[in-house]
């Protein structure tokens, strides 16, 4: 059972390594949930992690369908995080209809390899989940992140049971967006998925820093929670 934690600094980084986590993703500008951090950044993350690190790619806040300017602007960055050493990226882009922008979903996942490629919470806002877990059958991620849907992470069980069925054998559903240690061991159970992103659960009350107590609290609930879903 693998934890993922958002960081957005070198701090956070060390603290969640610390704490147990089996990766992190790599920011900046968390309160815009999350654009490419800076190549000083990533190289002083890189220098001081062991466990991987993937990298954020998304030229601004906002919504998920880009101009051909921001799209290259992407594509730019893929190529400097791999110079930088990052394990894996994470992306998300949509056409004008909230359905997955395949041809250009395709293009940033083969520019990306052989780094692992996240497709991240702008599944969360397509207009049809089915199809969209389809489309990124064809496009090849490795894993997508989601909460389900636009509610609340805990009243998508079902959907989010149905999103691990359909996509079991081409990639995994990474769970985030609301995990906290009140809900995850039941969304670990009723799902059997094997990640779990956080941010909000593992922060230092008041602050934007990771506490590696709180990782390792994690890291405790979802070994527990594993064993008894494959039980």
């Amino acid at each position: 059972m693998l934890l993922e934690v958002c960081v957005d600094s070198v701090e956070s980084a060390v603290a969640a390594q610390a704490g147990g986590a089996g990766r992190i993703e790599l920011c900046a500008n968390l309160n815009a949930g999350g654009t490419t951090p800076d190549d000083a950044l990533i190289r002083e993350v890189r220098k001081v992690l062991s466990i991987p690190v993937h990298v954020m790619i998304r030229p601004r806040g906002g919504d998920f369908c880009y101009s051909g300017s921001e799209f290259e602007q992407m594509r730019a960055a893929i190529e400097r995080v791999r110079t930088l050493g990052a394990n894996g990226v994470v992306f998300g882009i949509l056409d004008e209809s909230g359905a997955i922008d395949i041809e250009r979903a395709r293009l940033i996942t083969r520019l990306a390899r052989p780094m692992s490629v996240t497709f991240h919470r702008a599944f969360d806002e397509c207009s049809d989940f089915i199809h969209g877990i389809d489309d990124l059958k064809e496009v090849g991620v490795d894993r997508v992140l989601t909460s389900g849907g636009r509610t609340p992470i805990a009243a998508n069980v079902d959907v989010l049971r149905q999103l691990v069925g359909r996509s079991r054998g081409a990639f995994s559903i990474m769970l985030g967006g609301g995990v906290t240690f009140e809900n995850v061991s039941r969304l670990v159970t009723a799902t059997r998925v094997e990640e779990i992103h956080t941010l909000s659960a593992v922060l230092t009350d008041g602050t934007h820093l990771v506490d590696k107590v709180k990782v390792k609290k994690m890291v405790d609930l979802l070994q527990s929670s594993s064993l008894q879903s494959h039980s």
